[in-house]
């Protein structure tokens, strides 16, 4: 396997690190102050000027819509093991990827449009979103029912007319407390009776259909992450035209499968760039504080630990970039093991490396004077998003398992076929 990054990847990534050293990290004060500001008045709903700032510069420089692939709508979309370093950086810090308009859930929107809308669907939504002039929420997610199997899901998408009529009650619904939202995909069942992978299907619905209900924002150990927020929503008898199906009655299984791959490996691929961000402040820690006269960085625990970090995110880079490799040359659906193996490998990974960091810092480590506290909620919280562990684990010893049978089957094969030994 040859993961060297391309002559045009390498100059992409010394200039995104020159763009996070003027523009990204000098700002990282500024955007909390303007935060604060917001929600001391009231209005945590609004979207931050810092990013507002910076997305045209982002723009000009070329660093735009990188995370879709072979798109006509996006030529300067990258591959997935193109995008995986660049994407890496942006993970650095939490709030960059909406910069470069590659910040979830958009991207895994943008690309169910892609793969799957019409033109028509296109030209309504996709062209914005790409635009970044309006942004989207995905409502896969409902509080009643176990929502990791998808099978389970409840909300009711019924045909009347040329109409569908929704209603459901969906939440971490990521994306719709912000206000430029405009577009929810909406997961629901059009047909229960059907076998269980074809009752779903999915439907574009205006954010500001009659009939939507943001009863609350869930926070997430605490943080309501305004503007982007976390919704819990109704829908109520909400309407939509029957042209705002995506792709077919009961497809909606398929469209979740095709469009949660790239979500979940572009979610790695940021924990990696969180990670190492969270390795540098506790190497650069443990070298300062000291205690019992002498630095912290001299004790052999940390040795330890700076160690199995640095190990641990290597082994989730390479297994990163073997997933991105093979989603490029034999697709998401083959690719399914290696996607899942990733979605457990990364988040576990992040989350020990910034539990040790935040270790090292002591009380500070889970104050807001660092941003640990908040990469550890990031880390934590997709263990849970995009399918939580034990989903993935599942599929990962199914297709184990299967291999070995096969396995088994080709020996039976091989040795009913061996000529008897006439000895």
């Amino acid at each position: 396997m040859d993961f060297n990054y391309s002559p045009r990847v390498q100059a992409m990534l010394r200039d995104l690190g020159d763009f996070f050293d003027a523009h990204i990290t000098p700002n990282e004060a500024r955007y909390r102050a303007e935060a604060d500001k917001a929600r001391a008045a009231g209005k945590p709903w609004t979207p931050n000027p810092v990013i507002e700032e910076l997305k045209p510069l982002a723009r000009e420089r070329g660093f735009w819509n990188l995370f879709l692939p072979r798109s006509e709508r996006a030529p300067e979309g990258l591959s997935n093991l193109e995008y995986a370093p660049l994407c890496e950086v942006m993970g650095r810090v939490p709030w960059a990827p909406e910069v470069f308009n590659c910040s979830a859930p958009d991207t895994g929107n943008m690309e169910t449009l892609e793969r799957y809308g019409t033109e028509e669907q296109k030209a309504r939504w996709l062209d914005p979103l790409l635009d970044g002039r309006i942004r989207s929420a995905f409502l896969m997610t409902e509080p009643d029912v176990a929502s990791s199997d998808a099978t389970n899901i409840q909300c009711s998408i019924r045909r009347d007319g040329e109409d569908y009529v929704i209603d459901g009650h969906k939440w971490w619904s990521s994306g719709a407390g912000d206000p430029r939202c405009e577009l929810f995909i909406v997961m629901g069942k059009t047909d229960p009776n059907a076998d269980v992978h074809h009752q779903q299907s999915m439907i574009l619905v205006p954010a500001n259909a009659p009939g939507i209900r943001v009863i609350r924002p869930l926070t997430v150990f605490g943080y309501d992450e305004a503007p982007h927020g976390h919704m819990d929503i109704a829908l109520e008898g909400v309407r939509v035209p029957a042209s705002n199906l995506l792709l077919g009655e009961g497809r909606g299984f398929e469209i979740a499968q095709g469009r949660l791959g790239p979500g979940r490996i572009h979610h790695c691929m940021r924990l990696i760039g969180l990670a190492e961000r969270a390795l540098e402040l506790m190497c650069a820690r443990v070298r300062t504080r000291v205690a019992f006269g002498r630095p912290i960085g001299e004790y052999s625990v940390w040795h330890e630990r700076i160690a199995e970090s640095r190990c641990l995110i290597e082994q989730a880079r390479l297994l990163t970039l073997k997933a991105a490799q093979a989603m490029d040359t034999v697709g998401n659906k083959v690719a399914r093991r290696e996607i899942a193996m990733i979605k457990v490998v990364a988040p576990k990974m992040a989350q020990q490396v910034v539990d040790w960091a935040i270790q090292a810092h002591g009380g500070a480590g889970v104050s807001e004077d660092f941003p640990l506290a908040q990469f550890y909620v990031a880390a934590r919280s997709l263990r849970l998003a995009d399918g939580p562990d034990e989903v993935h684990n599942t599929t990962i010893a199914k297709l184990e398992l299967k291999r070995s049978a096969q396995a088994d089957g080709d020996a039976g094969s091989r040795t009913a076929r061996r000529p008897a030994d006439k000895s």
